[in-house]
């Protein structure tokens, strides 16, 4: 068999002298606006004083809502999983099974309740994104922050809600 070998190339750069111009392709872009991120603490809750709906409260609410949302998700996840596993409708006795029945009913409707609160907070984080959290979607007046930190996913400010409320109660009734 006859012997191969590799040839190595010397590779050369060219150096650029002082008066030598580098080309260079210039692309123009469309101007953006940047937002910054805006970074808060941990510890930070939004106070009085500042601009309603100001651009750390959005951020605040965006990371309550998501944090919540995980937890909702997690702990749906952990009692379909650990539901799922504890099944006593093998059971002989009539009585335990009845009870297993019963008690995964309450636990599938609070799973349902979770389900639907997620519905809720994915709908506010939309709501931020879309600059009208925090306002009545009726009014359009601020629901308040004190109201907003009690339940994040409120749509209406209190008068609002109970004017719902009672409108549903009415129906409810005929």
């Amino acid at each position: 068999m006859p012997k191969t070998s590799k040839v190595k190339k010397k590779v050369t750069k060219k150096k650029l002298k002082s008066n030598d111009k580098i080309k260079s392709k210039t692309v123009s872009k469309p101007k953006e606006i940047n937002k910054g991120l805006i970074k808060i603490s941990k510890t930070y809750i939004p106070k009085d004083n500042e601009k309603y709906m100001c651009e750390k409260h959005k951020v605040f609410f965006r990371m309550k809502l998501n944090e919540w949302k995980k937890e909702l998700v997690r702990a749906n996840n952990e009692a379909l999983y650990n539901g799922s596993m504890d099944d006593n409708s093998i059971s002989a006795d009539i009585v335990d099974q009845a009870s297993s029945y019963t008690d995964k009913n309450v636990e599938m409707k609070a799973i349902n309740r979770q389900i639907k609160l997620i519905s809720e907070i994915d709908k506010a984080l939309i709501r931020i994104k879309d600059e009208t959290y925090g306002y009545c979607l009726d009014t359009a007046e601020p629901i308040g922050l004190k109201r907003l930190m009690a339940r994040p996913v409120a749509k209406y400010t209190i008068a609002a809600q109970e004017k719902h409320e009672k409108n549903e109660k009415v129906h409810a009734d005929d």
